[in-house]
C-alpha cells in the first residue's frame, strides 16, 4: 500500500474536526430544543397575596384528667361508662369496704368526730351569748358573797319581831307586831372561814367564765375553727381514697374498670375530657411568630375528615420560645369555632393562619422554589437555557410567595419542574403547604 503524504494526513484531520464539531453543535442544539420542550414554565406576575402561616398541630380537649386509684382494693361498683356526661364530684366507681386498708375504714369515724367538733365551734354565736350570761351571773354571785364576807368583820345588831297588846280607842285591846332590837354581836370565826371559802369559789368560777367568754369573743376562736376544719378535711381526704370522682364537668372518654376487678394504687380508672371546647396547639418558627396575633382567623383541615374545612381563631400566643435541636419554636393555641362530633381529641390538624393581605407584589409559584446548599433558588428559562437564581422570599400562601429580592422581574419565565440534576434538594418555601 502506498503511504499517505504528510499533507494528506493534515487535510483528513481538519475535515474530521469540522465534521465532529458540526455533529456536536447539532446534537447540543437538538438537546436544548428537546429539554426546552420538557420544561413547565409560568410567567412571573404581579398580584395580591393573602399571607398565611401554616403548620400542623394536634387536637386536644379544653381540659383532660386521667383519674387513678389512690388505694388498692376490689371494685364494688362502676357508676359510668364511656360517653357518659358527668358533673364535678360525680362518683365514678367505689371500692368494697372489706377490701380497704384499715386507715380508710377508720376515717369514717374520724370524720364524724371532727365534724361534730367543728359544728360546736362554728355555733360560737350561741355559745358566746351563753358565756356572757354566765359571766354576768357569776359576777353578781361574787359581789354578793364578797359583801357578805365583809359584813362579818363588823358587829351587828340582832333584831326580832315581838307581839304586844295595845288599847285603841273605838276598837279596844288589840295585838300588834313590834321590832325589838337587842345588843350588838360579832360573827364567829367558823362563819368567817366558811364565807372565805365561798368567796374563793365564786372568784374561781368568775375567772373561768371570763376566760371562756374572752376566747369565744376573740379571734383566737378562728384558729380553733381552722384546726377543726383541717381535721375534717384530712378525714374526708382519707375516706375519698375509696372512691373515684370527676374533678370537673365533662365526658367519660376512657373506662378501664369492671365490678370485681382488683386494682392497685396508681392504676388508671377513667379518663374525663371537657369537650365543650376543642383546641389545637401549634408550634411556629421564630420567623413567623411576630406575624400572629390574638383573634386572627384560622382555617383547618383534618386527614380524618375529608373534604371538610373548619374555622378557628387564635386564643393564645406563646411568649417564650422552645429550643429543640437548635430550632426555636413558639406555641400558639387555636380554638375551633365550628367543631362537630367528627373532630376528636388526638386528630392531626393542618392549620393555616391568615396574617395579612398584601397588594401589588411580584409573586412566584411555591412549586418552583428549590433549596440548593441551604439557599432558596428558582430556575429562569432564558434563551432556552435554565439559569439558577438565588431568591429571597417574603410572605407566602398556599401556592404563591412574595419575591423580596430584586433579581426577578415581572414577565420572567420560571421553570416549575427543573431537572433534578439542577438542585441538591427541593420543596416549597417555609410556610408553604407540605413544608
Amino acid at each position: 500500500m502506498k503511504k499517505m503524504s504528510k499533507k494528506t494526513w493534515t487535510i483528513l484531520v481538519i475535515v474530521g474536526a469540522v465534521v465532529l464539531g458540526g455533529a456536536f453543535f447539532v446534537m447540543n442544539a437538538q438537546a436544548q430544543k428537546n429539554g426546552e420542550g420538557e420544561y413547565q414554565t409560568a410567567k412571573i406576575e404581579r398580584g395580591n397575596l393573602v399571607a398565611t402561616v401554616g403548620a400542623t398541630g394536634t387536637v386536644r380537649a379544653n381540659q383532660t384528667a386521667l383519674i387513678v386509684w389512690r388505694a388498692a382494693g376490689t371494685v364494688e361498683q362502676v357508676e359510668v361508662q364511656v360517653g357518659d356526661d358527668v358533673r364535678t364530684g360525680t362518683v365514678l366507681a367505689t371500692l368494697s369496704n372489706t377490701s380497704l386498708p384499715q386507715n380508710i375504714i377508720l376515717a369514717q369515724a374520724d370524720l364524724v368526730n371532727a365534724q361534730r367538733a367543728l359544728d360546736d365551734l362554728t355555733s360560737s354565736g350561741t355559745a358566746r351569748a351563753q358565756a356572757a350570761i354566765a359571766l354576768r351571773d357569776l359576777q353578781e354571785k361574787f359581789e354578793s358573797v364578797e359583801n357578805y364576807r365583809e359584813s362579818l368583820d363588823e358587829p351587828y345588831e340582832l333584831e326580832e319581831i315581838v307581839w304586844v297588846s295595845k288599847t285603841i280607842p273605838g276598837r279596844g285591846k288589840v295585838t300588834i307586831p313590834k321590832l325589838k332590837t337587842f345588843e350588838y354581836e360579832e360573827a364567829d370565826q367558823e362563819s368567817k372561814d366558811k364565807s372565805d371559802e365561798s368567796v374563793a369559789l365564786a372568784f374561781a368560777q368568775l375567772d373561768d367564765a371570763q376566760r371562756t367568754y374572752n376566747r369565744l369573743a376573740s379571734n383566737a376562736n378562728f384558729d380553733e375553727i381552722a384546726a377543726a376544719q383541717a381535721r375534717v378535711d384530712a378525714a374526708q381526704a382519707t375516706l375519698n381514697m375509696a372512691y373515684l370522682t370527676a374533678p370537673f364537668a365533662g365526658t367519660v372518654t376512657q373506662a378501664e374498670l369492671m365490678a370485681g376487678d382488683q386494682v392497685s394504687t396508681g392504676s388508671l380508672g377513667f379518663r374525663v375530657d371537657d369537650l365543650s371546647r376543642l383546641l389545637v396547639d401549634v408550634d411556629l418558627s421564630e420567623v413567623d411568630i411576630n406575624s400572629v396575633e390574638l383573634g386572627q382567623t384560622v382555617t383547618m383541615s383534618f386527614d380524618a375528615v375529608l373534604g371538610q374545612e373548619y374555622v378557628g381563631k387564635v386564643i393564645e400566643v406563646g411568649r417564650v420560645g422552645n429550643n429543640v435541636q437548635g430550632i426555636v419554636n413558639f406555641t400558639i393555641t387555636v380554638e375551633l369555632v365550628d367543631s362537630d362530633e367528627m373532630v376528636r381529641p388526638g386528630m392531626t390538624a393542618a392549620v393555616n393562619i391568615v396574617v395579612r393581605e398584601i397588594e401589588d407584589v411580584i409573586l412566584v409559584p411555591n412549586r418552583a422554589v428549590r433549596l440548593v446548599d441551604g439557599e432558596r433558588v428558582i430556575y429562569l428559562l432564558k434563551d432556552g437555557v435554565a439559569e439558577m437564581i438565588e431568591i429571597r422570599l417574603g410572605a407566602s400562601a398556599d401556592t404563591m410567595s412574595v419575591v423580596a429580592s430584586d433579581n426577578v422581574a415581572e414577565g420572567d419565565l420560571v421553570i416549575l419542574n427543573p431537572p433534578s440534576t439542577f438542585s441538591m434538594a427541593g420543596g416549597p418555601p417555609s410556610g408553604a403547604p407540605g413544608h
